[in-house]
C-alpha cells in the first residue's frame, strides 16, 4: 500500500495528544489528599485537546477538593515523553496523566518504549470520548458511506487519504476503514491536522478523518462534506450525520481522554480522585463544556477504565499491523 510523507506543590496533570510532536500538562493537588505534589502531564501543545481537557478537569478538582492543580505541558515523542515522565514519578497518586487513544496506539506503533503503558500506568478515571468526522472534498461525488466505498473501489489506489501524521488517531481511523471495507486508498501523512485540511480544501487529497471540533465549522459553512462520524452513536453536535457503523457494522474509532497515575498508587487517593472526576462528569456545566468539544462523558471505575484501555490497545494493535505504520 503506497504511503506518502508530507516545594509542597499542588497536584499536576500530564496529557497526551494525537499529534506526533506534542506537549504535556501536569496538575498538582494540595494538602487535602497529601502534602506531596500532584501533576498532570500532557503531550499536546497548550490549547490542544489534551491540554483543554486537563484544564477543565483540573479546575473542577481544584474547586471540589479545595486545592490548586497545575498543568504542565511537555513536548515530544507522540505522547511518550509525557507518559514516561508520569511512569517515573513517585507512586503516591499525586502525579497524574491525561492519556488517550494515542497511548493505546503507541504500545504497538513504537518498538522500543521504555515502559509498558498497561503495566506502568494505573487507571484512575475516564473523562470523555469524541468522534472523528470523515470529511471529503466537494469534488468527491459520494454523499454516503456506501457511495464513497463504491467511488473508492472504482478508483483503486487513486483516492488520497490525508492524516495528521503516521500513527495518529486520524491516520488509524482511516486505516480501520480501509481494513473493514477493502478500499484501496493512498495515505498522505501531514505534520498535523491543519495542513491536511488545507490540502483537503484544495482538492489535493480527497478524504480526511479529523476531530469534530476541527471539522464542524467547515461542515456548517459547506466547504467540506461530512460523510459520517466514527463513534458507534451519532454525535449530538452533528445529529444529521450518520455513523460509519450504520453501513460498516462494528466500525468504531473514538478520540478518548482519561486520567492515569504511576502504578501502585494509594487506593484511597485513586478512589477519591475517581469519585471527584465522575461527579464532575455529571455536572451540567462540565457536560455542556464537553458537548461543545464534541465529547460525551465517559464515567468509569478505575477497573472499568483499565479494561477499556486494554481493549483499545488490543484493537489498535491489529490496525497498526495492518497499516504497517511506523513513527517518523
Amino acid at each position: 500500500m503506497k504511503e506518502v510523507q508530507n516545594e509542597t506543590s499542588p497536584p499536576k496533570f500530564s496529557a497526551s495528544g494525537s499529534g506526533r510532536a506534542a506537549d504535556c500538562a501536569a496538575l498538582r493537588l494540595g494538602a487535602d489528599l497529601s502534602d506531596a505534589a500532584r501533576a498532570f502531564d500532557c503531550r499536546r501543545p497548550a490549547g490542544g485537546g489534551f491540554d483543554i481537557f486537563a484544564r477543565l478537569i483540573g479546575q473542577w478538582l481544584s474547586e471540589r477538593l479545595g486545592q490548586p492543580f497545575i498543568i504542565e505541558n511537555r513536548p515530544g515523542g507522540g505522547g511518550n515523553i509525557a507518559a514516561e515522565a508520569v511512569v517515573r514519578a513517585p507512586a503516591d497518586g499525586y502525579t497524574l496523566l491525561i492519556g488517550g487513544a494515542p497511548n493505546a496506539i503507541n504500545a504497538t506503533l513504537y518498538d522500543n518504549l521504555n515502559f509498558n503503558f498497561i503495566r506502568d500506568i494505573a487507571p484512575v478515571a475516564g473523562i470523555a470520548r469524541a468522534p472523528e468526522v470523515m470529511l471529503v472534498n466537494l469534488s468527491v461525488p459520494a454523499k454516503t458511506i456506501p457511495e464513497f466505498i463504491a467511488y473508492a473501489k472504482s478508483k483503486p489506489g487513486k483516492t488520497n487519504m490525508a492524516s495528521a501524521g503516521k500513527g495518529t488517531p486520524s491516520h488509524l481511523a482511516g486505516e480501520l476503514f480501509k481494513m473493514m471495507t477493502g478500499v484501496d486508498m493512498i495515505h498522505v501523512a501531514y505534520r498535523g491536522g491543519a495542513p491536511a485540511l488545507v490540502d483537503l480544501l484544495g482538492g489535493q487529497v480527497q478524504v480526511l478523518f479529523v476531530g469534530t471540533a476541527t471539522a464542524i465549522d467547515y461542515i456548517r459553512s459547506g466547504k467540506l462534506r461530512a460523510l459520517a462520524v466514527t463513534t458507534a452513536r451519532r454525535s449530538e453536535v452533528l445529529p444529521d450525520v450518520a455513523t460509519v457503523a450504520e453501513f460498516v457494522p462494528g466500525y468504531e474509532a473514538s478520540a478518548w481522554y482519561g486520567v492515569g497515575a504511576p502504578k501502585d498508587p494509594p487506593s484511597q487517593i485513586i478512589d477519591k480522585l475517581n469519585d471527584a472526576i465522575n461527579a464532575g462528569l455529571a455536572d451540567p456545566t462540565i457536560k455542556a463544556r464537553l458537548a461543545g468539544l464534541g465529547g460525551v462523558p465517559m464515567p468509569m471505575t478505575p477497573a472499568e477504565f483499565g479494561k477499556f484501555i486494554a481493549d483499545e490497545t488490543e484493537k489498535w494493535a491489529k490496525v497498526v499491523k495492518f497499516s504497517g505504520a511506523k513513527p517518523d
